[in-house]
């Protein structure tokens, strides 16, 4: 029998769907599952890009510039003036969601065996397009106690060697909803600008900042304009995850030309796609006071009832709808498994993401689990309940 590739044996799972299994089991005994593990929002996609969708009336489905649909990357020009970031429809690649933008950033920038620094916990898929792009990841461990706030710039400069090429940070951040101040971006700057790295800003999640703060983007840093590669997309900020589309941005003129000989090879960016996100661009700003409120309204619940369950901690993040809690547990991936295969709670359990996934260091979140609050408030009050009732019974409570 023919071998799989080594690249196919290192390939990680999601630590975010390898469970899917033991839930599609336990629904079929009939178990409701609070599904807690994925950043799929119930939020309504706005009308604008639905109805967009709805009137297509081109009769061929036809390749688009494989950079996307120039209409597509002018209104995007647009909505960066909104948020006082100065761009070209030229400085922007379309791609198949913000994952391919990102896998055309590393290929673009680094050779087998380079190096991105990376900030731990991080989200998950960064280790598979690594592995994807044969890079390696040097995480910098970032800590629960601190709310997850950025590792003092002593652990970035140990951790910099002839072979790294680049440091990502998501912000808000995915899995923690840390958001970074200015004041810690600005310390990236200086590292960035001392070692001649690029800076990769994975800014998804803009739009969702709470308790009266404010996103501020790797694209307002003074001094290394032609550093700093923006990855984005439609699917958080408009809850359309299905889209598929996202894209990178960059003024780095070099960059952007061998990305775009990426993009070539895959062709273009899928269409359907593409004329959601043009139309997204218009959703009202109504829409986004509502989404926060209810956002905020969710984070609370979370927080709030994660920090009453005897023995359990979670910050309070300002941004994304993301947290990560520590529970009394001895293994995350054993325990979420454990509540899928093995309990309920008056026909109820939750499923959550094991935080081990999210770091790339062995051993570390093996007493934390992601939490998505996707779900109405009375949903998330439900399942802190069957948590905590469940963390009555686990057989491997610390």
């Amino acid at each position: 029998m023919p071998n799989i590739s080594q690249k196919g044996h290192l390939m990680p799972e999601s630590p975010i769907r390898k469970l899917v299994p033991y839930a599609e089991a336990a629904r079929a005994r009939g178990i409701k599952i609070y599904p807690l593990n994925i950043g799929q929002p119930d939020i309504e996609t706005p009308e604008v890009s639905l109805n967009a969708i709805h009137n297509y009336n081109q009769k061929v489905i036809a390749y688009s510039h494989s950079a996307g649909m120039i209409s597509l990357r002018e209104k995007l020009v647009e909505y960066y003036k909104t948020v006082n970031i100065d761009l070209k429809a030229s400085e922007i690649i379309v791609g198949a969601g913000a994952s391919e933008a990102l896998l055309f950033a590393f290929q673009s920038i680094m050779d087998p065996d380079d190096e991105v620094i990376i900030p731990e916990p991080f989200y998950a898929n960064y280790n598979g397009f690594a592995t994807n792009a044969g890079i390696k990841v040097k995480p910098i461990f970032s800590s629960i106690e601190s709310g997850f706030a950025l590792p003092p710039i002593e652990d970035f400069e140990k951790n910099i060697t002839k072979r790294t090429k680049a440091i990502l940070v998501c912000n808000p951040n995915n899995p923690t909803g840390y958001l970074y101040s200015k004041e810690e971006l600005e310390v990236l700057r200086d590292i960035v600008k001392k070692y001649d790295l690029f800076l990769i800003a994975d800014e998804v999640y803009r739009e969702f900042t709470y308790d009266g703060r404010k996103h501020y983007s790797a694209m307002y840093l003074d001094g290394i304009e032609q550093n700093v590669i923006l990855i984005d997309s439609v699917s958080k900020r408009y809850s359309a995850c299905g889209a598929r589309l996202g894209w990178m941005a960059s003024k780095n003129k070099e960059l952007m030309a061998t990305a775009l000989k990426f993009a070539q090879a895959r062709l273009s960016p899928p269409t359907f796609g593409q004329v959601l996100a043009e139309a997204a661009v218009d959703t009202p700003d109504s829409y986004f006071v509502e989404v926060k409120k209810e956002y905020l309204a969710r984070r609370n619940a979370i927080v709030e009832g994660i920090n009453n369950i005897e023995g359990a901690y979670c910050p309070n993040p300002a941004g994304a709808f993301y947290v990560v809690a520590r529970l009394p547990i001895d293994d995350s991936d054993k325990f979420c498994q454990w509540l899928l295969e093995d309990f309920s709670f008056e026909n109820q359990t939750v499923m959550f993401a094991p935080a081990s996934g999210f770091y790339s260091t062995a051993g570390k979140g093996k007493d934390e689990v992601r939490i998505s609050y996707v779900l109405n408030v009375d949903d998330l009050k439900q399942s802190v309940k069957v948590l905590d009732e469940a963390l009555k019974v686990y057989p491997g409570r610390k």
